[in-house]
């Protein structure tokens, strides 16, 4: 194989890990837009035209976080989106990705939790350099519900452990990230 053979063989190989990377990124940040109800990053995953199927309705994907942190606010204390498998087939400018998630939420009464486990099946498209999401549509396979393990607010009590935030004054948003500041249980 010549120089110029392996060298292109190289190029195209850190162009599909490259890719790969940026979609696992933008379907990351969507989930972290919705913990942390960061309505930008979580608009920001989708392109323009992009669509977040909820079932039966579509929501356009620019406005999906300000509906996402309306819904959770409604109806959970805490959530947390866990993205675990994920595999895409890529294809030029478009990828199909299906990625599993757990979703966890502590009811607004901190009595009960529940546990959503369903996948995120995805349409990107690599558009000006970028990869979003064109298409969502989430399943969901396995709900659980039951009660809260520390019910009544009282989540790990006495433990000092630094509590996470719904908006930019969570700890993952402090740069330089330091050991001041931070609520904690």
């Amino acid at each position: 194989m010549s120089t110029d053979d392996r060298l292109a063989a190289l190029e195209r190989k850190v162009q599909d890990l490259s890719d790969r990377q940026e979609i696992l990124e933008c379907i990351i940040r969507n989930s972290r837009g919705n913990d942390r109800f960061d309505a930008q990053w979580t608009a920001g995953s989708y392109h323009a035209d992009g669509l977040h199927d909820l079932g039966r309705k579509q929501i356009p994907g620019p406005e999906y976080g300000d509906h996402a942190n309306q819904a959770h606010a409604a109806i959970c204390e805490v959530n947390l989106h866990n993205v675990t498998m994920h595999s895409c087939e890529i294809n030029g400018d478009v990828a199909h990705a299906e990625s599993y998630v757990i979703g966890l939420f502590l009811d607004r009464d901190c009595q009960t939790s529940r546990i959503l486990a369903g996948r995120y099946i995805d349409r990107l498209e690599r558009r000006d350099g970028r990869w979003r999401i064109v298409i969502r549509r989430a399943t969901v396979e396995i709900p659980l519900e039951g009660k809260a393990i520390l019910p009544n607010r009282n989540t790990v009590p006495g433990s000092g452990y630094l509590k996470g935030s719904r908006d930019r004054s969570d700890p993952s948003y402090q740069r330089p990230l330091t050991m001041e500041s931070g609520e904690r249980w």
